[in-house]
């Protein structure tokens, strides 16, 4: 079921998808297929306001729309009040291994249903704001050890800089607050001065990062974000790195699953996506026998009968069908916010949304599986956008579908060269 969408999101949805990018909010408009998850994941959710947590992890081959999916899900969490924070596994940004580095991406990407990224800082503010109380200055130093009692335990740094980020807020030490927030935030080179006046050393390291996110939790929960939604997106990528490293990788992974198995992180719904290579092939998960027991899930029955419950979920991908589906909703979102609505929705009518899928998928070497985003693109950019503007604008007549390969990705280039990722044989 979609909600409505405000002129202002439709415009950011179709502006997205102009661009050839999945847009960061208003999904629900054109999501397909994802119904059959709905059930399972709203329940899932709803653990984590009473301290639940949970671990997913979702295969779809390039193209699947598994990046689609998280911020789906994303915004089914903002809307119960969540934060939600988005991280590319890539080798050299932020390589699994380093969970420091992970914990900084965190930071950056957080967000609210109220604020865009980085939320870290709004959020930060709203837990102090939380804390205050106007009849007792004694009051509001009692709520605070109280709230950061848990926090101190573990890891006692961070509740140290989040004392130390109280007064200097208070003191209208703005340069003290700003290096105290960024050290609290996982970055690095703050200046060893505000470091010392707060008490703390160094700064966030591999070991760390663990007692970071609980505090972070814990922030998010006193400042009124009952949850987060973590998504670790692409983590196939670990199979093309350098053999020790990957080890490390799977390892840190396993860790992390176990951590949240095990209670350490009140509040966090963990999400991983990746390919089918990466969970089932030898470059992957199945290096890691430990972490391949925590994710197997038998895939060998129909995909009607998937379990949604599951620990690790699959994407169907898109069949003809589908696309076209999602194309008739693109077509009629971007045609309630235009003066030219009747003539959009008899110029582009259902038979052309269908030619022009056969078409896209056709120059992507028949995969429909990985047109989504260049179909919506050309949809967009090329037809919906021509037959607004130009009222003897005829797609049939006056469009005939180009695709250059400077607008391709890496995926659809491989598509079009009828050539799978995976199957590139590396010398690892």
């Amino acid at each position: 079921m979609t909600s409505p969408v405000s002129a202002r999101r439709r415009r950011e949805i179709i502006d997205a998808l102009r661009r050839g990018t999945v847009p960061q909010n208003g999904l629900d408009q054109f999501a397909v297929g994802l119904e059959r998850f709905a059930d399972a994941l709203a329940a899932e959710l709803d653990l984590l306001p009473a301290g639940g947590a949970v671990f997913k992890a979702v295969r779809g081959e390039y193209g699947s729309g598994k990046t689609f999916f998280a911020r789906w899900l994303g915004e089914q969490a903002k809307g119960r009040g969540m934060a939600v924070a988005e991280v590319q596994i890539s080798e050299t940004e932020t390589p699994l291994h380093r969970l420091e580095t992970v914990y900084r991406r965190v930071c950056e990407s957080l967000q609210t249903a109220e604020f865009p990224p980085s939320a870290f800082r709004p959020v930060l503010d709203a837990w102090l704001f939380g804390l205050e109380d106007p009849t007792s200055s004694g009051a509001v130093d009692e709520m605070l050890e109280r709230r950061l009692s848990s926090v101190s335990r573990t890891t006692p740094a961070f509740a140290t800089a989040l004392r130390a980020y109280r007064l200097a807020f208070l003191a209208e030490n703005v340069a003290d607050a700003e290096g105290l927030a960024a050290w609290l935030a996982g970055q690095p080179h703050v200046a060893a001065s505000v470091r010392r006046a707060a008490g703390v050393r160094g700064e966030l390291d591999h070991f760390g990062a663990f007692g970071f996110l609980q505090g972070l939790l814990t922030v998010l929960r006193d400042a009124g974000h009952p949850g987060l939604l973590l998504v670790l997106d692409e983590v196939e990528t670990l199979q093309r790195v350098r053999g020790d490293v990957r080890e490390k990788a799977l390892n840190a992974l396993r860790q992390l699953i176990d951590e949240v198995d095990g209670g350490r992180f009140p509040g966090l719904y963990l999400l991983i996506t990746g390919t089918p290579a990466f969970f089932d092939g030898i470059q992957g998960v199945q290096r890691l026998a430990p972490l391949a027991g925590r994710l197997a899930t038998d895939f060998t029955t129909d995909a009607r009968f998937d379990n949604p419950r599951a620990v690790q979920i699959r994407l169907p991908g898109f069949t003809s069908a589908s696309l076209v589906e999602v194309g008739r909703k693109v077509r009629d979102l971007y045609a309630a916010g235009s003066d030219a609505a009747p003539r959009i929705t008899t110029v582009v009518d259902d038979g052309y949304i269908g030619s022009l899928a056969s078409a896209v998928s056709g120059e992507l070497g028949g995969r429909v599986g990985v047109a989504p985003r260049l179909f919506l693109k050309k949809l967009v950019g090329d037809v919906l956008d021509r037959v607004d503007q130009f009222p003897d604008f005829d797609p049939r007549r006056d469009y005939a579908l180009t695709v250059n390969a400077s607008e391709l990705n890496a995926v659809e280039t491989n598509a079009r060269a009828r050539t799978n990722p995976d199957d590139i044989a590396l010398d690892l």
